[in-house]
């Protein structure tokens, strides 16, 4: 049975997209723990990050890399958060965000009902940033 982050790869459901390539996307979080709360998911479902195969999980973490640089550059936190959890998808994927404490960390501190205009400015600052950072084949359009 595919994953619900399978079924958003795949078109069934809606994402908002600021990373595309033959391995790995990248969309919001509908739940985000900050502005700009990226999630990073391999096309491949593979449930836990220790079982990715040889080069995916590195090519995963350029991609975070790459998101968290724009972040960082587009909401000046302290520090942005990567964090592999794992429990709510069993399907791998690497959550990058803005941090201003630990409360960052802290699930039941998600928006539940996030604002839909801030999340397309987010989107669309981070493909804006990627664009800019040279990263523009892998950006898809709004």
């Amino acid at each position: 049975m595919a994953t619900v982050f399978t079924k958003i790869i795949n078109g069934e459901l809606p994402g908002r997209f600021v990373w595309s390539d033959d391995r790995v996307v990248a969309f919001l979080s509908i739940n985000p723990l900050g502005p700009g709360h990226v999630l990073v998911v391999p096309r491949e479902e593979v449930d836990q990050w220790l079982d990715a195969p040889d080069g995916l999980l590195e090519h995963v973490m350029t991609v975070a890399r790459a998101v968290g640089s724009v972040i960082r550059d587009t909401w000046s936190p302290p520090r942005v958060a990567l964090m592999v959890a794992g429990f709510e998808v069993p399907h791998l994927h690497v959550h990058v965000h803005p941090a201003w404490g630990l409360e960052a960390f802290d699930f039941s501190q998600a928006e539940s009902d996030p604002d839909q205009g801030g999340m397309d400015r987010a989107a669309e600052s981070i493909r804006a940033g990627l664009r800019a950072a040279g990263h523009g084949s892998a950006v898809p359009e709004a």
